[in-house]
């Protein structure tokens, strides 16, 4: 049932190594503050930092209270305080006023930030500002990476979607740079490195010019390849429901670093139960890239086995039963335990999905991926948009239909518009100019002369001093020609075949058959022709700015060739678990093994309250 890999697919590296080493500078940085001291740290690093330090860590390093920053003046007698923090102008404000209160009320203590994964400008000038600038002192944590799995890897920075490609703020691409020039020192040389996108080309540039002012050493290659990609090359994945088991459970219940936390509709008791989601629990590792049609048949199967291993003790004697006992039977309960929350999961899942609709859901979302009877799927999404059925699915569904279509007609786009405003509150109109910004929800226009006058620009302009025009054009109009591209890369399969989802022949299983994901397509071509010649037309229709460089790689040639079979995509601006699965199956395919990096994990949901702006 779950599917088999390649015989020969060579080993992933060892990424505890990543957690280690932050740890271990964490720990440096806490020391560097000697004596007690009451540690403040950011909600959104509470999760990431529980993966690499626990409490019982923190305290043996002389951290007595732990506090949430709460944006509030604070209750902490110690007169020592560190600040664990990303590095955001509002937090900095905060803690110049906590210095400040103190420094008024006559109170003397020492102050630390620790800014992660580092410090801007912009915050150093901010305590300058306030006056405060002698009185703390400040470090950085380089924790760029988290291991989430053995093959995914996180930045955990759910913010840089938003700011990088919305708010055109580009402070992160050295962050992702750093990133990558990490795993490079560790698991690297890479032998060719490609990429797609205009974030991509800047992260790699980063990382090029940190790899030249550092000091070269000759290593055991780990990984061959990488692929960097923006997440605006591909909209329309993460804007598909996701029909993979990994990616339901985090549609409904949110992953959140790895972990998921059960209601009690799924524990069957009165309180939540926090379960680890990876590779280490066996009985999620064989579903988690399963099509949910197919979950319960395996669960059913995996309890009938339990139940077959449970009964080998009867008849066992003395000698046997002690064996069982030491051996094999604290496996099966964990196994029990862990198969009977996955079966509580999944009816939950059926439930809330049976609730909503989603059989019509996903219907809808074929045919516009298709390009048939788009006017039958206008008329749902104005009724799902009229019965206030949820206000981000009927966004998601009004940003597919714009993508597929290359923008709306006007007399549609103004109509569907006006009934979103009135349904969900006039307030919605920023949100608006912002998907419009991204090319997510657009108006066509008229005669699209824009789009001739550009693609001409696009032609005549390739060097540097004139790439700005050319960037200011295709701003102008973010074209998505989504139908040209699936044309091109064939990303529908012809419906008229029978599609059996027990046994995947493509990546098109993790949308039922329906779709193949643009992204992991760009990526099977470019590994598949080492480079980007014969897709000259699909790049130009991405808006270019791919690339594709060799770079140096040593050792002997078997573990070479282990090597060159080990992938690292970067994902920038986030990646969904559907893709993963897709990455996965295709490594299986072709003897690959992928390993993910993405600045967060993200989904249809999250993708567009990123966009969000209703809080006027």
């Amino acid at each position: 049932m779950a599917h088999g890999a390649r015989r020969d697919s060579p080993e992933l590296p060892d990424f505890s190594l990543l957690k280690r080493l932050a740890r271990d500078q964490l720990i440096y940085l806490l020391e560097q503050l000697p004596g007690k001291k009451d540690l403040f740290i950011e909600a959104d690093l509470m999760s990431p930092l529980d993966r690499i330090a626990n409490v019982s860590t923190l305290k043996q390093h002389e951290v007595d209270k732990l506090y949430k920053v709460e944006y509030k003046p604070i209750v902490s007698t110690s007169d020592q305080l560190c600040f664990l923090i990303r590095p955001r102008i509002q937090t900095v404000k905060w803690i110049c006023d906590v210095a400040n209160a103190d420094k008024a009320a006559g109170r003397l203590r020492r102050y630390k930030i620790i800014f992660t994964p580092q410090k801007f400008y912009a915050c150093e000038a901010v305590l300058e500002e306030q006056g405060i600038f002698g009185d703390v002192t400040t470090d950085e944590w380089s924790f760029y990476l988290l291991p989430l799995d053995e093959d995914i890897i996180s930045l955990e920075l759910p913010e840089f979607f938003r700011d990088n490609f919305l708010a055109g703020d580009q402070r992160w691409v050295r962050t992702a740079g750093s990133a990558l020039h990490l795993l490079h020192s560790l698991y690297g040389p890479f032998s060719k490195v490609y990429g797609i996108g205009r974030c991509s080309k800047m992260a790699y540039e980063s990382w090029r010019e940190q790899v030249e002012e550092g000091e070269q050493t000759a290593r055991q290659a780990e990984i061959g390849k990488v692929f960097l990609i923006d997440r605006d090359v591909d909209y329309v994945t993460p804007l598909c429901s996701q029909v993979v088991y990994e990616g339901l459970v985090d549609d409904i219940f949110r992953i959140k670093c790895g972990c998921v936390e059960f209601g009690p509709d799924v524990t069957s008791s009165d309180k939540s139960i926090k379960v680890m989601l990876n590779s280490q629990d066996r009985v999620f590792n064989e579903i988690r890239n399963e099509h949910f049609s197919n979950v319960f048949a395996f669960l059913s199967q995996k309890a009938r086995n339990l139940q077959t291993a449970y009964d080998k003790r009867r008849g066992m004697d003395i000698k046997q039963m002690k064996t069982f006992v030491s051996e094999e039977l604290k496996g099966l309960k964990q196994e029990h335990r862990l198969l009977s929350l996955h079966i509580s999961a999944s009816e939950s899942i059926m439930k809330k999905k049976t609730k909503q609709d989603f059989q019509e859901f996903l219907k809808t979302e074929h045919s516009l991926l298709e390009g048939f009877e788009i006017r039958e799927c206008i008329s749902f999404i104005e009724e799902h948009i009229n019965r206030q059925v949820s206000m981000i699915e009927s966004l998601r569904l009004l940003c597919l239909l714009s993508i597929t279509e290359n923008g709306l007609l006007p007399k549609d786009y103004r109509s569907l518009k006006a009934q979103y405003l009135q349904s969900y509150g006039v307030d919605h109109l920023l949100t608006f100019t912002n998907l419009r910004q991204l090319g997510l929800l657009v108006e066509q226009q008229p005669g699209e002369t824009l789009t001739v006058m550009e693609s001409k620009v696009g032609k005549l302009v390739n060097d540097k001093t004139a790439g700005k025009l050319t960037d200011a054009f295709s701003s102008l109009a973010k074209k998505s020609n989504f139908r040209a591209l699936s044309r091109r890369l064939n990303l529908v399969p012809k419906s008229d075949e029978e599609y059996d989802l027990r046994v995947p022949r493509d990546m098109a299983y993790i949308f039922s058959g329906a779709y193949v994901p643009l992204s992991c397509k760009l990526i099977e071509q470019v590994l598949e022709r080492d480079g980007w010649t014969g897709l000259e037309e699909v790049t130009r229709l991405l808006n270019g700015h791919e690339f594709a460089v060799t770079g140096s790689n040593g050792g002997d040639s078997k573990a070479k060739s282990d090597a060159q079979r080990i992938i690292l995509v970067m994902f920038l601006g986030g990646c969904t678990f559907s893709e993963i699965s897709a990455l996965r199956f295709l490594g299986r395919e072709k003897g690959y093994k992928f390993i993910v990096v993405t600045t967060a994990i993200t989904n249809s949901s999250r993708l567009i309250e990123s966009l969000l702006d209703n809080h006027v």
